[in-house]
């Protein structure tokens, strides 16, 4: 829960509302990111699908098969989002999975590309030395503006909702092999992709001055 009349709060939260106004621009695109663990849970017994006047059935008992990361890249005005899978949700693979993003053909033309993030220790252009040499680094990071959602404001990442929507859609079952998440996550991306499936914020700096009143200081004149 945010504090109350929070300075720090305040002032990132603007941030980034305002990086959410930006109209869209090819040279100067804004990507919202964020990542969640998915628990691999194999089926003992087969499910049985469902029948006329029978609903499906489900065995209680499973095995666990440890725990993957599903990664949510989304471009709220141009209606696209990548859905990688990897093991771990360490520096070096954050590293790895903004490289992709930043070497992906739909961002040759950009310049700089607005990162939207929590505050996640990793989620740091550090993470990148960790994972490239020097020179590298360097050259992903001047490619980058990172922008972070205050503590306790991970809902102003629009990239939360988005996975919400995956998780529903898609990876809500019991799914054993982090091979079948990937697959599936990778699926349903493509298939909103297609769609241009964007996200109409419509919470704005203003709105939040009246309606979050309570997290800006109080200011004596």
């Amino acid at each position: 829960m945010a504090p109350e009349h929070d300075a720090d709060f305040a002032c990132q939260m603007e941030q980034v509302l305002e990086v959410y106004c930006r109209p869209y621009d090819v040279r100067h695109p804004v990507i919202c990111m964020d990542e969640q663990p998915k628990q691999l849970i194999d089926q003992v017994r087969m499910p049985v699908p469902a029948q006329p006047g029978a609903a499906a059935k489900e065995d209680f008992e499973y095995v666990r098969q440890g725990m993957c990361v599903v990664w949510m890249f989304v471009e709220p005005l141009a209606g696209w989002r990548a859905a990688p899978v990897t093991l771990r949700k360490t520096a070096v693979d954050w590293a790895q999975q903004v490289r992709e993003v930043i070497e992906a053909p739909r961002y040759a033309q950009a310049e700089r590309i607005t990162l939207v993030c929590d505050n996640l220790n990793v989620h740091r252009l550090a993470s990148l030395y960790e994972a490239f040499a020097p020179e590298e680094a360097l050259r992903l990071a001047r490619k980058l503006e990172l922008v972070h959602t205050p503590k306790h404001g991970s809902w102003l990442n629009m990239a939360e909702p988005e996975l919400s929507v995956l998780t529903r859609q898609c990876l809500d079952q019991r799914l054993g092999q982090l091979e079948r998440v990937s697959e599936l996550a990778q699926k349903w991306a493509e298939a909103r992709n297609r769609r241009q499936a964007g996200i109409d914020w419509q919470f704005r700096t203003a709105d939040a001055r009246i309606k979050l009143k309570y997290l800006y200081p109080k200011i004596d004149e």
